[in-house]
C-alpha cells in the first residue's frame, strides 16, 4: 500500500509579463517542451465572438462565481472592468495530486495570491529587454490605440517594479525560444517542490 504521503506531485508554474511581453509565446513554446495541465479561469465576462467554453474560459453566471469566492473555490480571483476572473482550486489541485504540472498565466497580484495559498508555486515574471522595446512591441501589433498603448506602457512600469520583490525569477524574453529554455531550468533546477 502506497503511503499519502509519498505521493509525486507536480509543479505548479505560475507564468506573468506586461502586456506586449510576447508572454503567450513564450508559453506556447514552453509547452512544446514540458507537459502541462493549462488551467482555464473562470469568468463572469460575456463570451466573444470565436472563444469556447471551457477552452478560452469557463464563462460562469456572477452569482456563481460569488458562491465560488464564498466557499474559497479560487486560488486567487481578482475583478477587471466590473468583470470577475478566477482561477478555480480543486481542478488544480487535482491535477498537482496526481503528479501532472500546471501551468497559470495570470496576473501580478494573481500571482501573490497564488503564492499565498501554494507557497510552492514557482512564479516567473517575464521581461521586456527594454522598455523602447516593450513600445515597439505594442506599436507593431497594429490593434492597439494610441492611448491603450500610453496605459499598458505606465501599467508595465509598475507591474515589472512589483515583480522585482514579488516573484521568484525574472526571464527576459529577448528571443522566445531561450526564454522559454530558461524556464525549463528554472522549473529543473527547483527539484521536486
Amino acid at each position: 500500500m502506497t503511503d499519502p504521503g509519498d505521493t509525486v506531485k507536480g509543479k505548479l508554474l505560475v507564468i506573468s509579463g506586461p502586456s506586449g511581453v510576447g508572454k503567450s509565446s513564450v508559453v506556447r513554446a514552453l509547452t512544446d517542451r514540458v507537459t502541462f495541465h493549462f488551467s482555464v479561469s473562470w469568468t463572469t465576462r460575456k463570451r466573444r465572438s470565436g472563444e469556447e467554453d471551457g477552452v478560452d474560459y469557463v464563462f460562469v453566471e456572477r452569482a456563481e462565481f460569488e458562491e465560488g469566492i464564498a466557499r474559497g473555490g479560487f486560488l486567487e480571483w481578482a475583478e477587471y472592468s466590473g468583470n470577475l476572473y478566477g482561477t478555480p482550486r480543486d481542478a488544480v489541485l487535482e491535477h498537482l495530486d496526481c503528479g501532472e504540472h500546471v501551468l497559470l498565466d495570470i496576473e501580478n497580484d494573481g500571482a501573490r495570491q497564488v503564492k499565498a495559498a501554494y507557497p510552492d508555486a514557482v512564479l516567473v515574471f517575464i521581461m521586456p529587454p527594454s522598455g523602447p522595446e516593450l513600445e515597439r512591441r505594442l506599436r507593431t501589433r497594429g490593434d492597439t490605440a494610441e492611448e491603450d498603448i500610453r496605459m499598458r506602457l505606465g501599467v508595465a512600469e509598475a507591474q515589472i517594479e512589483d515583480a522585482r520583490s514579488a516573484f521568484d525569477y525574472l526571464v527576459v524574453n529577448s528571443k522566445v525560444d531561450t526564454a522559454a529554455g530558461k524556464i525549463v531550468s528554472i522549473l529543473s533546477r527547483t527539484g521536486d517542490r
